[in-house]
């Protein structure tokens, strides 16, 4: 997964002498998601979902252009072969996310959570995570490791079992963990930028396996 994070991260560099761009790895992941979903995605598309201007949309699949991610056309845009590679690894590592309802951990009105498979053992009290989602306009998010099917979270350990029931009951009905999954709630006030958050918390957990792997 290290060369998928490094070339998101190339995407969304800055090419002089543009002006600093308004999107980031997270954006690509996102707008990739959305054109693999709708197999051809239109500008106006892309600009509803993504919570970005025509402008900064525009840049932003000019960039997926250069690096052959995607190819234009009157109808839409599309995947190239690389592009469906690049997502299918993603899709690997984050195999499921969900807009999630209020529950007794909520950080935000809107909450949305992303499931990165396999790796509580390189999380530890979940500031990162929650760093990188308040980086993005966040309010704030939780992280949490799945085990023996219950989720947990605490300062490191990750052997406190949360209490609420539902929670639990929604995250396996709506993520289906596995045994050492991470789930990243991230909570925001509005739903665009809960999910482009819990991606861009997602991202930088597997970055920061990938530095430490």
């Amino acid at each position: 997964m290290h060369n998928v994070v490094k070339l998101l991260g190339r995407v969304a560099q800055r090419y002089y002498p543009s002006r600093t761009l308004s999107f980031e790895a997270a954006h690509i992941f996102k707008v990739l998601q959305i054109t693999h979903e709708n197999k051809r995605a239109s500008r106006s598309l892309l600009v509803s979902e993504v919570g970005l201007g025509e402008g900064s949309v525009k840049t932003l699949v000019r960039h997926l252009k250069m690096h052959g991610l995607v190819t234009t056309s009157k109808a839409g845009m599309s995947l190239t072969n690389k592009g469906s590679v690049l997502f299918q690894k993603l899709n690997e590592a984050i195999p499921a996310e969900s807009d999630m309802r209020e529950h007794s951990i909520s950080v935000g009105r809107f909450n949305h959570a992303i499931l990165v498979r396999g790796l509580a053992g390189d999380v530890g009290s979940g500031i990162e995570q929650r760093d990188a989602a308040v980086k993005i306009g966040a309010l704030g998010a939780i992280t949490l490791v799945f085990r023996d099917n219950k989720l947990f979270t605490s300062d490191k350990t990750y052997d406190i079992p949360i209490k609420d029931q539902q929670l639990t009951s929604d995250v396996i009905a709506k993520l289906q963990p596995r045994d050492g999954d991470v789930i990243i709630v991230a909570g925001a006030e509005n739903k665009k930028t809960a999910d482009i958050a819990a991606k861009r918390a997602a991202l930088e957990t597997i970055s920061n396996h990938e530095k430490h792997g």
